[in-house]
C-alpha cells in the first residue's frame, strides 16, 4: 500500500506511523476507496522535487471506477469532449464539468458569454488533451500534486471522520514541505486545512469549489490556472 516515488519514501513512511494505529489497521484491511493499491497515487506520479502546488480535494469519488488515488480525477471519465460539446461523462460530473469550462475560459477558447455545448462543439479541438489522464498529466507537467484532504472514502456520513483522521499525515506532510510550495484550498475544504498550523506558511490560493457554478468565471482561478494551460498538449508552466 505504501509504495510510492522513491523521493516520497521516506515522507510517507513517517506521515503514516503519524495515524492512529487502529485507523492504520483500517486501512489495511481495505474497506474503502479508492482500492487499497490506489490510496497513495498521487505520490506515484509526481516526483517531491517537481511539486509547486498541491491542490487539496476533499475526499475520493465513492465509486470504484471513479476513485483513482487523485484528487479530481474521474476513473470513469474516459473522454472530455464529444461531436457535441463536452462528453456525457464529463456533463455528469458537476465539478469536472465546471472545472473545464473555467479552463477554456481562462485559455480564450469560449467567450463569458457564451458557455453552451454548442460554442464547446465549435472549438478548434486540434492540440486539446481529451483524456483525463491527460488532465491528470497536464497537472502534474505543472507541479500540482492532486491530494485529498481524506484520502479515503467510507460513506457519506463518515467523510468528516476520514478528514480529521488523515490531519495528523496531512501535518507531518506539510511540515516536510518546501515554504515555496502553494496550496490551493476550494471551498470548505479551505477550513479545514487552513486549521493546521503547518499550512500557515504556504501562499494559499482559496477558491469557491468547482461544483459552485460561480467557479467558472472566478478571475482568480483564472489568473492561477490559465497559465497552466491544463487542456493543451504537453504544455508547461513557463
Amino acid at each position: 500500500m505504501l509504495e510510492v516515488h522513491p523521493t516520497w519514501r521516506e515522507d510517507i513512511l513517517a506521515a503514516f506511523e503519524t495515524l492512529d494505529p487502529e485507523y492504520r489497521d483500517f486501512l489495511e484491511r481495505g474497506n474503502c476507496l479508492p482500492q487499497k493499491p490506489r490510496i497513495f497515487n498521487a505520490f506515484k506520479t509526481l516526483p517531491k522535487p517537481q511539486v509547486r502546488y498541491i491542490l487539496f480535494g476533499q475526499d475520493p469519488y465513492p465509486r470504484a471506477e471513479s476513485a483513482t488515488g487523485h484528487a479530481f480525477i474521474d476513473g470513469a471519465v474516459e473522454t472530455i469532449f464529444s461531436p457535441t460539446g463536452l462528453s456525457k461523462a464529463v456533463n455528469r460530473a458537476t465539478s469536472l464539468r465546471n472545472f473545464v469550462k473555467m479552463a477554456l475560459l481562462a485559455e480564450g477558447a469560449l467567450r463569458p458569454d457564451d458557455l453552451s455545448q454548442e460554442a464547446i462543439a465549435a472549438i478548434d479541438k486540434n492540440g486539446l488533451i481529451d483524456s483525463i489522464d491527460e488532465l491528470r498529466r497536464n497537472f502534474e507537467r505543472n507541479g500540482v500534486l492532486l491530494l485529498n484532504a481524506a484520502l479515503v472514502f467510507e460513506d457519506k456520513k463518515s467523510s468528516a471522520r476520514h478528514a480529521r483522521a488523515w490531519q495528523p499525515f496531512i501535518r507531518t506532510l506539510l511540515s516536510r514541505l518546501d515554504e515555496g510550495t502553494e496550496l490551493i484550498l476550494f471551498g470548505g475544504i479551505a477550513k479545514t486545512i487552513r486549521k493546521i498550523p503547518e499550512a500557515a506558511r504556504f501562499r494559499q490560493h482559496l477558491l469557491e469549489h468547482p461544483y459552485n457554478h460561480t467557479f467558472i468565471h472566478n478571475t482568480d482561478a483564472h489568473a492561477l490556472f490559465g497559465p497552466m494551460r491544463l487542456l493543451r498538449r504537453h504544455c508547461v508552466r513557463g
